[in-house]
């Protein structure tokens, strides 16, 4: 047992060590060895109480994990840090649980043939319940290693996913294995290193064969650099616009495109009633600034709200003022241009807990809006359901991707799909202080722009703000807690790539090898029972 503890221990710290921006990403291929191991051991033994000993030595195994990678929740709510750290922690138990119970019914090969699929179908699920958390989807990992995963273009994250529980899975074989002749055991490691080395060779012939992109913009990335917790919600609207008028006098020119500023930047009281806001204030005095620059486009982050008063167009997000009227609140971007027409996308993917409950109707009777607080708000978020893009006063076709959908490569393809040409990415990332929580958000970044194959312009309130070419390669940037703006070109391209056009195509394989392993593992155990 006591051998069993420190391999559940080690499994925890591998992972964790592992993970960017501070890691060492190499751990990340034997991470899961020495819970294989454990497994194996529990297994070895016969014990009414074997499904208990492996749920509690993985679930602290996932501890170590998510502590030493998502520390950071803490600075924003203890209670949020607690709750988030367990669940995503019982929920990779779990899984592990599931397959020690179900692969003695398979033959060795078809046991972890099951182990991946099972682990890349959850990590999918991950991305799309209402709970969704996939921060720590094992394709994650290669953030900082873009020269090992151009090939994402064509598989995705889960493409990484699959490399990484590969090569744990062989080297446990390795490790396993009773070979004593040396000549074998050679074979074994170099089987290991070519699975390695092979991936990484592709990745750099995709990155020598990129073709440059011969279409370009001017850009001002506008970083205000305000705290969220002291600051932000004592300004006024026009307080953030004059800001932005003194930030880039002496700046702005006929050469400049886009001018881009923080998610929420104008977030004044409950925000701008979308009704209204053809009219408002606001809107005319940011036309006001357009007309002396022509040429720009403004793209900004707003709190939004609306007003219903028929019930048949409330959705489960709508909050109830009284008996006839309830509210939407957006957290939206909104574009401004010298042609008048605004233009708005609201944010669709949320953190759950801080801009949504999920799953409502069964929580809210039950705890009303008291949930996680990682620093949020307090009123639910109506999302949107189509990837809409912005139409610039020049042509081009653009996405902007707010903060926490950018680590949703599913969710961001489809913009390309409706004809992106580059993507913003505005976010506030200062809930979470000077850690890792930033940084990590900005690295995930890159993962969207191979995928895609789509340059990057991402702009947060206290950074880091940059840019990032359609290799994941961030070319400019300002530190984070740094107020200023940025200024560079962006590359524009239409191109589709194979990961665009057929999307998650490796878990839905995964989904199908699932459901055929376990309808042969059900179909035993009832053969067993009759």
């Amino acid at each position: 047992m006591k051998k069993n503890f420190f391999l559940s221990i080690l499994s925890g710290l591998l992972l964790g060590i592992s993970w960017p921006t501070f890691g060492i990403t190499f751990f990340i291929f034997f991470s899961i060895v020495p819970l294989l191991i454990v497994l194996k051991n529990i297994g070895q033994k016969k014990s009414k109480f074997n499904w208990l000993k492996v749920l509690s030595l993985s679930f602290l195994t996932f501890v170590i994990w998510n502590l030493i990678t998502t520390w950071w929740i803490v600075n924003s709510s203890f209670f949020g840090f607690i709750f988030a750290i367990s669940v995503n922690s019982f929920l990779y138990s779990l899984l592990i649980l599931i397959y020690f119970e179900t692969r003695k019914f398979l033959p060795k090969f078809g046991s972890f043939i099951l182990f991946v699929s099972l682990w890349i179908s959850f990590e999918k699920f991950h991305t799309i319940w209402d709970f969704s958390w996939p921060w720590l989807n094992l394709g994650n990992v290669f953030s900082e290693k873009i020269s090992w995963i151009q090939w994402y273009e064509y598989t995705g994250s889960f493409g990484g996913t699959l490399w990484v529980l590969v090569i744990n899975i062989f080297i446990y074989l390795l490790i396993d294995s009773k070979y004593k002749s040396r000549k074998i055991i050679v074979l074994k490691v170099l089987r290991i290193f070519i699975l390695f080395i092979s991936p990484v060779i592709f990745s750099f012939f995709i990155s020598m064969n990129q073709k440059k992109k011969e279409k370009s913009r001017n850009f001002i990335l506008i970083q205000p650099n305000i705290d969220p917790y002291k600051e932000k919600y004592n300004l006024t609207n026009m307080d953030n616009l004059r800001l932005i008028e003194k930030m880039t006098t002496g700046n702005l020119g006929e050469s400049t495109h886009y001018l881009i500023t923080p998610e929420t930047f104008f977030s004044e009281e409950n925000g701008e009633d979308i009704d209204q806001i053809s009219t408002s204030i606001l809107t005319d005095s940011i036309n006001k600034f357009i007309d002396k620059n022509e040429s720009m486009n403004i793209l900004s982050g707003i709190q939004l709200y609306k007003f219903i008063y028929n019930k048949d167009s409330i959705n489960n997000n709508s909050i109830k003022l009284n008996k006839s009227v309830w509210v939407n609140f957006y957290n939206s971007a909104i574009l401004y241009n010298s042609k008048k027409n605004y233009q708005v996308y609201h944010k669709s993917k949320f953190v759950p807990g801080v801009e949504i409950l999920p799953y409502k109707s069964f929580f809210k009777p039950l705890i009303g809006n008291f949930m996680l607080n990682l620093g949020g708000t307090v009123h639910g978020r109506t999302p949107q359901k189509n990837r809409s893009l912005f139409v610039s006063s020049i042509g081009d076709k653009f996405a902007s991707i707010i903060c926490y959908e950018s680590i949703y490569g599913s969710f961001v393809r489809k913009f390309s799909l409706n004809g992106a040409e580059f993507f913003t990415i505005i976010s506030n990332d200062a809930w979470w202080g000077e850690t890792e929580g930033h940084k990590q958000l900005l690295s995930y970044s890159k993962l969207r722009a191979i995928e895609n194959r789509k340059s990057i312009a991402r702009v947060a309130n206290t950074g880091i703000s940059g840019f990032i070419d359609s290799n994941g390669n961030i070319y400019s940037k300002m530190e984070y807690n740094t107020k200023g703006i940025l200024k560079n070109n962006l590359q524009l391209n239409n191109n589709i790539t194979f990961y665009v056009k057929y999307g998650d195509y490796i878990s839905r394989i995964s989904n199908l090898m699932l459901l055929i392993l376990l309808t042969i593992v059900l179909s035993k155990v009832v053969k067993k029972n009759i």
